[in-house]
């Protein structure tokens, strides 16, 4: 069947925690098991458009579930036509509120729409969006969390041991000298060549971010630190951009484009990061790209390696993809690497298969 005569007919939710090779302790909490909501989107012509959504706590997933189930509902019949769904989906929520775990929903059918527009076009996302098929520079984010010095030298050597030449150290420590002396070790345990970036998790008030700020500046070494305070608090943000030598980077927890619209007016950062879940799917990465070419921002991804491939390959101001491997285990064919780079593949839509044996090795 042609992809204008494609007609939704529904969609299916499964939630599984997916097995962490590396559990990940931050400034607010500790993660062993990824809870991830699989989401199919059927269409009447036999193909499935798929995307998941990461949970953080598997409590979270029913109630994600249940608006991802009931946006099915809502769509049920319609073209397949992802601006239009999108559309639709945000007048039936205007007053609900398009944010947190409805935007999370409506980002989940969103890019499951383009998988699937991208299947029956016989084309990957990144084609589809204009783009080729490249690797995508990445750093590697799976570890490097709250842990003992020594551990974290190991796992720090084991990482830059996989191919990458960037890697993501979290910090947040009570002690601001713990942190330090975790920067300092992990910096010689890599060396200079490698980059390092820090996240603090949004762990520290303005004022003891601006404290442990200028003492990673007198350190010196890091590209970036990310999320130093609350997310939102673009004030307080935009003041640690302003008097810190080490640029801030904000941006997972944008709710959707017209937030980050905000944090840029409020010069809150120096680089962008969104995330695929929150800024609103494939549809609101591209309008988020388009402010961030606009702003003259440097934007990465935050999770969702499979899909912000073929994203960051088509963003202007394209700089970092962050990769984990946390749905690997449910997935037929996990993303590329190559020398610390994420390949894109030519398959058709995002590319994203299940494992089905694993799906029910895993479900919740």
């Amino acid at each position: 069947m042609k992809a204008n005569k494609l007609r939704l007919r529904g969609v299916r939710v499964r939630a599984v925690g997916a097995p962490m090779k590396r559990p990940l302790a931050t400034a607010t909490g500790s993660i062993k098991v990824a809870p991830l909501l699989l989401v199919d989107l059927q269409t009447d012509g036999g193909i499935v458009g798929r995307s998941y959504l990461f949970g953080i706590n598997a409590a979270h997933l029913p109630p994600m579930a249940k608006l991802v189930e009931a946006m099915g509902e809502m769509i049920k019949g319609d073209a397949l036509a992802p601006f239009e769904l999108d559309r639709k989906l945000r007048a039936r929520h205007t007053l609900l509120g398009v944010h947190n775990i409805v935007l999370f929903a409506i980002s989940a059918i969103d890019m499951a729409a383009w998988d699937a527009l991208g299947q029956a076009l016989g084309q990957p996302l990144v084609r589809l969006l204009g783009g080729a098929p490249r690797p995508v520079r990445a750093y590697n984010s799976k570890g490097l969390g709250i842990l003992p010095l020594k551990q974290l030298v190991r796992e720090a050597i084991e990482l830059v041991g996989e191919g990458f030449g960037a890697l993501k150290l979290r910090l947040g420590r009570p002690d601001a000298g713990d942190d330090i002396e975790a920067l300092r070790a992990v910096k010689k345990a890599i060396g200079t060549k490698v980059t390092l970036m820090v996240d603090f998790n949004q762990g520290l008030s303005v004022n003891e971010a601006l404290r442990r700020g200028r003492m990673i500046d007198e350190e010196g070494g890091v590209l970036w630190i990310e999320e130093p305070v609350r997310a939102d608090d673009f004030a307080g943000n935009a003041r640690i951009a302003r008097e810190l030598a080490t640029p801030i980077q904000i941006g997972e927890n944008f709710m959707g484009p017209e937030q980050m619209a905000q944090a840029l007016a409020a010069q809150a950062c120096d680089f962008v990061m969104p995330d695929a879940q929150r800024i609103g799917g494939v549809t609101g990465w591209m309008r988020a790209a388009a402010l961030a070419q606009a702003a003259g921002l440097e934007m990465s991804s935050h999770l969702f390696p499979e899909v912000s491939c073929h994203l960051l390959a088509v963003t202007p101001t394209c700089h970092w993809l962050e990769y984990v491997d946390w749905a690997d285990a449910v997935l037929e064919e996990p993303a590329a690497l190559n020398k610390g780079d994420v390949l894109i593949p030519e398959r058709p839509g995002t590319g994203m298969r299940w494992n089905e044996k694993a799906v029910g090795r895993y479900a919740l």
